[in-house]
């Protein structure tokens, strides 16, 4: 019996040896791991937690795999560098935004090698707009003369657009797509060194990258600690597809001026048409309780055109109706060592114009260009310093579209006040003149023209019209105040937006030291 207890007390003193071993084995292992880890603390994270160490190391992070990651990973990945892309969900998204690329944006995607990824999916030609106002319409078309046959603007379903081009950055070697929510970006004595993350199955990991780049689109939780976020909802958009649709004119856009807001229509695929009525305000129609579905059946149906008021009343009695707030945010970050915002989590504007995906391909173009004759990207400080150039570069492209959108969509609401009347009007009979009166403006939103100078020439040009027809032939002094107030309200409507731009970024780009700013040399 005694030698049973004799027994049993080695072997418990056994285990416990070796459990004791075991222990401090793996102290010692993490101890070198938090060695590199300790110092990190969580700039912004959902839930306060810290994660343990997964010690995977890329040279880029892309925070989002929408439209300006994956074109962002492929485009980085096709130079060589190493990319792990992390994106909450990797299904097909199913938006009712992002569903139209203009023609500059589209040969932005031919200057990545991505135009293949709006083939296979039903993706429509779109070779201008339609502009409809008070019973009149006037075509615009885009100035595609001096182009290839196949440049146009594209139309499709933003989420299978956004697949084609996750498949086609994933079948890279040497970028790594993966699903999972990023919690927070980790800093080590003010650098971002990667990301927190949860995986789909609850695991929390940690990944560490020379350079991380946000691109979690217009809901980003970790903006804030890169940009200095100042959003607006001037309104949401309240989405319908509309079946077998016949538009007035094929293949092209079609922008109501109804009141209050505008209404959109646009082929998203063979069949299928979509409506995007513009409710101003945050505040819309319930869709639960049938509001919405009596709003759009009395007081937006009867301002459609004839030809689609019968697929327009089908849309709303087939009850899928869906609403999305419409965001503008003017891009103003905090350069950050180690961390770079894009896409929608670092500027948006009024999706009226469908210039968003135009401006993130085209600042993936400027960043590319940037980085490639850097053969590393480990000095966290020195590449800040040289990534501001971006900003700068970004600046003709973006700048542009963004005035025009804010701009464009203030003139084309309804307003009681008699110098937005005129405004309006004077905007649509502008347009309807032809030539260079359409051509110019519409060479702007199409993004083939993105002249800051031109797009406020133009703008002033409406605002001008607008006063000789008031004055002419005999002015009055009801129509010389009228006047007055209708070049104020111009001038309060896209000075405010140029301001928010930053003036000198915009126009005078050259005069910014950034612009010139050399690659780091080689070490």
């Amino acid at each position: 019996m005694a030698d049973s207890y004799v027994l049993g007390w080695i072997l418990c003193s056994v285990m416990a040896l070796v459990a004791l071993c075991g222990v401090v084995l793996r102290r010692q292992k993490w101890k070198g791991i938090s060695m590199r880890t300790e110092p990190l603390k969580t700039v912004l994270t959902s839930n306060g937690e810290c994660g343990s160490a997964d010690a995977s190391h890329a040279d880029v992070i892309i925070v989002g795999a929408g439209v300006a990651g994956s074109a962002l990973a492929h485009t980085l990945g096709k130079d060589g560098r190493r990319v792990q892309v992390i994106e909450r969900d990797l299904s097909e998204p199913d938006r009712i935004v992002g569903e139209l690329l203009q023609p500059g944006g589209y040969l932005k995607l031919i200057e990545l090698g991505l135009e293949d990824c709006v083939e296979e999916i039903d993706a429509q030609q779109v070779f201008g707009y339609a502009l409809f106002k008070d019973g009149k319409h006037t075509q615009l078309s885009y100035p595609l003369e001096k182009f290839h046959s196949d440049v146009s603007g594209r139309s499709f379903h933003n989420g299978r657009f956004i697949q084609r081009m996750r498949e086609k950055s994933a079948s890279l070697p040497n970028v790594h797509l993966e699903q999972g929510t990023v919690t927070s970006l980790l800093e080590e004595k003010g650098i971002i060194r990667g990301v927190q993350y949860k995986t789909k199955d609850g695991q929390e990991l940690t990944a560490f990258a020379s350079l991380t780049i946000v691109c979690d689109g217009c809901f980003s939780n970790l903006r804030r600690s890169l940009c200095n976020p100042k959003v607006d909802i001037p309104s949401s958009f309240v989405g319908l597809v509309l079946e077998n649709c016949h538009l007035p004119y094929s293949n092209h856009g079609h922008v109501i001026l109804a009141d209050p807001s505008p209404i959109l229509f646009y082929p998203i695929s063979s069949t299928e048409t979509r409506c995007l009525v513009d409710v101003p305000g945050q505040k819309v129609p319930s869709i639960a309780n049938g509001e919405m579905a009596n709003y759009l059946k009395t007081i937006v149906a009867p301002q459609v055109p004839p030809e689609i008021y019968d697929s327009f009343v089908a849309a709303v009695d087939k009850g899928n109706i869906r609403t999305m707030p419409n965001r503008s945010m003017p891009a103003a970050p905090h350069p950050t060592p180690g961390a770079l915002l894009m896409g929608d989590a670092f500027n948006m504007r009024h999706p009226l114009t469908g210039g968003g995906m135009t401006v993130a391909l085209s600042d993936i173009v400027v960043l590319r260009d940037l980085l490639r004759p850097l053969h590393d990207l480990n000095d966290a400080p020195m590449l800040c310093k040289y990534l501001e150039s971006f900003y700068t570069l970004r600046k003709p492209v973006a700048s542009t579209i963004n005035t025009l959108a804010g701009a464009l969509y203030k003139v084309f609401c309804a307003s009681p006040d008699q110098a937005r009347k005129e405004m309006r009007q004077a905007c649509f009979d502008y347009l309807s003149l032809g030539g260079v009166f359409s051509a110019g403006p519409i060479s702007l939103l199409s993004g083939l023209n993105p002249r800051p100078l031109s797009l406020v020439l133009h703008f002033f040009a409406v605002a001008i019209y607008s006063l000789g027809r008031l004055l002419l032939p005999f002015p009055s002094p009801k129509r010389i105040w009228i006047g007055a107030r209708l070049i104020s309200g111009a001038s309060g409507i896209i000075f405010p937006i140029i301001k928010a731009e930053g003036v000198r970024q915009m126009f005078f780009p050259a005069t910014v030291p950034a612009y010139y700013r050399a690659p780091p040399p080689v070490k």
